[in-house]
Parts: structure tokens; C-alpha cells; sequence
């Protein structure tokens, strides 16, 4: 995800990083060639001049406004929905910590080193469950939290995230068996655990559905054909301008087409999706640190960074 500073509106005019304009330059660059071939032939198709009233464009092109801006609103839900639920694991990630830090009454030496491998659980369901919805698998990050044996018992799954939590719940109901937690605060853990999974199940909804196919499809075809139909209808009023126009109009269809694509895929790697890596380094950077737990420094959003 691109994380950057708005700048004065000259420098946005020329910004690369960040924008789809690189997705779309091809498309772009034939359609302009193409505008200029009917701008040089007067609009004729061989001997046949195409007459299209640019009124016919007013009215397409209000009903195509519409639909793409249904889209579009549909697009950013889902990109939305995906970020309150990476949020919500932030505030639940810090509040099991608190209770696994302060509530679990055992201060000897070995409960603090059970406590800090239960945060690293923690840390290594946030890491695991970024890695699920990119279909990686992460194992630099568990093989640093879990423990050989943990390791062996997530090996080749694939909702690893579901086994961690099963790991922390087996912690905390042996600590229930020792006393260390009464049942008031093991209601109140396994409340925490559940929302671990409702965030996790959240996650997964929006993975496996996406946009219908068939609004896709209508849409890219309805974009493609009224930017190649178009300088049949401005040829003969705007004359040499016609060109620059229909790259103006088609810049902000098919942009705004790319973009509905990318963001109702909230969880990718592309620029404008959701900074997952970062949010896991959050979480693991704030949850060691209420532990104690050594780490390094935490990356910074500088100009700008993909991640």
C-alpha cells in the first residue's frame, strides 16, 4: 500500500507511484492513436461516414457514471470492511496481552516465559493470518514466534491461524485447571479468542467472495466500447481537440475501472491495497512492548512505501 503525504497540486499532476496510470498507458496510448485516425480520416470508415450524435454519449455516459460509481462504492466497502477488521485485531491483539500479562496469577520465572510465548502467539496469528489471505506462507516469521513443536503441527496447513488460536485456548485452560485464572477471567479470554476468530472468519468472507463476474465483465466491456465509439461522435464539433478530449474522458473511466479492480481486492500487494505487513509489524512492535520483549525498531511510514 502506498502511504503518502498530499503535495501541492502541481507535483500530483505528476505523481507515478501510487497511481494506475502505469496499468493503463497501453489502452490509453491506443485509444489517442485511435482518436488521431479518425480525426485524420473526418470520421469515415472506408467510403462511410459514421454519424453518431454526441447526445447519445450525454446519455450513455450518465448511466455508465452511475453504474461505475455503484462499483465503486461496493469496491471500497469491501476494502473498507477489510480494514476496520485488521483495526479490530489491533485493539484485541493489545487487550489479550493485557490479560495474559496482569490477570494470569503466577510471577514466577517460568510463568513469565510461558506469558511472553503465549505474546508471541499472539504475533505469530496476525503474521499468519496476513500471509492465509496473500497465499504465502510466511515461514520466516513462524519459524521466529512458534516453537519447533508448534512448527511441526502447522506444517502444511492451511488455516494455520485456527491452530494458534487452539494453542493459546489449550494455554489458558490449563492455567484455569492450576487456579491461576478464576472463571470470571477465562469468560472474558475466551470472549477475546472469539473475536480473533470473527476477524479471521471476516477476513476469509471477503477473500472467497469477490465482485460478481458479471459486473465486471459489463463494466470493462461498457467502459472499452463507449471510449472507441467516441470520436465518431466529437470529430465533426471539436475538430483537433477531439483527440485530447477523448483521452481526457477515457483516462477517467478506465482509471476509475483499474481502481474498482484493485481495491475490491483489499488483502493483495498492489500498491493501493491494505498495508497488512505493516499492521502486523504494529501489532508485534506495541504487544512485546507491553511484554518487555526485545525487538527491533519499528518501521515508519517515510514519503511513501509499499507494503
Amino acid at each position: 500500500m502506498i502511504v503518502r503525504q498530499r503535495t501541492n497540486w502541481l507535483k500530483m499532476l505528476f505523481i507515478w507511484r501510487g497511481s494506475v496510470l502505469k496499468k493503463i498507458i497501453v489502452q490509453l496510448s491506443i485509444i489517442t492513436l485511435f482518436s488521431l485516425a479518425i480525426y485524420f480520416f473526418k470520421g469515415r470508415i472506408f467510403d462511410y461516414k459514421v454519424h453518431l450524435n454526441p447526445t447519445i454519449f450525454t446519455l450513455i455516459g450518465l448511466a455508465l457514471a452511475i453504474f461505475m460509481g455503484f462499483c465503486n462504492s461496493a469496491s471500497y466497502d469491501r476494502f473498507w470492511e477489510g480494514r476496520k477488521l485488521w483495526g479490530l485485531l489491533v485493539i484485541e491483539t493489545r487487550s489479550l496481552t493485557r490479560q495474559i500479562l496482569f490477570l494470569v496469577n503466577d510471577s514466577s520465572p517460568e510463568a513469565k516465559e510461558e506469558k511472553e510465548r503465549m505474546i508471541k502467539l499472539i504475533s505469530a496469528f496476525s503474521w499468519s493470518l496476513n500471509f492465509q489471505l496473500r497465499d504465502k506462507s510466511g515461514t520466516e516469521h513462524l519459524e521466529r514466534l512458534l516453537s519447533p513443536e508448534q512448527l511441526e503441527l502447522v506444517k502444511n496447513k492451511k488455516f494455520i491461524p485456527n491452530i494458534i488460536l487452539g494453542f493459546i485456548a489449550d494455554w489458558l485452560n490449563e492455567q484455569n485447571k492450576k487456579g491461576n485464572i478464576d472463571t470470571i477471567v477465562m469468560t472474558s479470554m475466551d470472549h477475546q479468542l472469539n473475536q480473533f476468530s470473527t476477524i479471521s472468519g471476516g477476513c476469509e468472507r471477503i477473500y472467497n467472495t469477490p465482485l460478481p463476474f458479471a459486473y465486471s465483465v459489463l463494466l470493462h466491456r461498457t467502459v472499452y466500447l463507449y471510449c472507441f465509439w467516441l470520436p465518431f461522435g466529437l470529430v465533426d464539433t471539436l475538430g483537433w481537440m477531439m483527440p485530447l478530449i477523448v483521452l481526457l474522458i477515457s483516462y477517467t473511466f478506465i482509471a476509475l475501472d483499474a481502481i474498482i479492480q484493485e481495491i475490491g481486492e483489499p488483502f493483495g500487494e498492489e500498491e493501493n491495497d491494505l498495508a497488512l505487513n505493516s499492521i502486523c509489524r504494529t501489532i508485534e512492535f506495541s504487544i512485546f512492548e507491553q511484554a518487555g520483549i526485545p525487538q527491533g525498531e519499528l518501521k515508519k511510514p517515510d514519503t511513501y512505501f509499499v507494503d
